[in-house]
């Protein structure tokens, strides 16, 4: 559709321009959602730097598994450049899975160092990371990746950097998905502003995100990301995901209803 442009002579994919304007605007969101909740955006800031780390490291090694049929290229190459070449063949994307539990470990790893409120700053971070993605897909759908299955009515790429996703009309999973996380960030957002859900928010935001990335995933028609048992990478992720923030979910709930009895 629209790879990117160029910049003062360095080429900007539209994808990096669309997840750039994410992270803006998902950063100015939980930094001052939290600044008006408790008067200091600061700590967010840093929870958001430090997280952004694990993003970047856990998306660049989940995308290297799922390119391990590759890795043998590490061992024949000639000489230290064309090593660096085959590293970023190889790790050089991202998968937002492995850049999500990234964020998620570091995240609570300076949450718990730091003493912060935990069950805020994870509720203000489940609407921010829906914004984000929100922003990130149509990034994918303007540059061709991540793209869908050949449908008659669907929409024919012409410039994708991925030579598969053109000529053919394919199926915009890339803005059914963006859709769908506008829409979580709206509903997350509106349970938030009114206290709904206390401490729950980031989980159900991964519920309801694994549920619907583990249908999806049946219209992607992107099969290079790795299968297991018949599964993509992400649909086997999305199980263990929903089962394990379904099952914290269901014990934080417990957890206050007891608190509210005893209280």
């Amino acid at each position: 559709m629209f790879p990117g442009i160029s910049i003062f002579g360095r080429f900007l994919s539209s994808y990096t321009f669309a997840a750039l304007v994410g992270i803006f605007a998902s950063a100015l969101f939980a930094i001052f959602t939290y600044k008006k909740r408790t008067g200091d955006g600061y700590p967010m800031l840093e929870v958001l730097l430090f997280s952004a780390i694990g993003v970047l490291t856990g998306g660049g090694l989940l995308y290297g598994l799922t390119n391990s049929d590759k890795w043998y290229l590490l061992s024949v190459a000639k000489d230290i450049g064309e090593w660096w070449q085959y590293m970023q063949l190889i790790f050089g994307g991202s998968v937002f899975y492995g850049g999500l539990i990234g964020g998620m470990i570091v995240g609570a790893v300076v949450i718990r160092r730091r003493r912060y409120p935990s069950d805020l700053m994870t509720d203000i971070a489940a609407p921010a990371i829906a914004l984000f993605h929100g922003f990130g897909r149509i990034g994918c759908f303007l540059g061709g990746c991540c793209y869908g299955i050949e449908v008659p009515w669907g929409i024919t790429f012409t410039h994708s950097l991925n030579e598969q996703a053109n000529g053919v009309p394919r199926m915009p999973v890339q803005l059914f998905e963006s859709g769908f996380e506008f829409l979580l960030f709206l509903v997350l957002w509106q349970l938030l502003r009114h206290d709904k859900l206390k401490g729950r928010l980031l989980m159900l935001y991964l519920v309801l995100y694994g549920i619907f990335r583990f249908i999806i995933e049946y219209f992607r028609g992107d099969d290079y990301r790795g299968f297991i048992f018949g599964l993509s990478t992400s649909q086997f992720i999305s199980i263990f995901v929903v089962i394990g923030a379904g099952a914290y979910f269901a014990f934080k709930t417990m957890r206050r209803e007891h608190e509210k009895q005893i209280g």
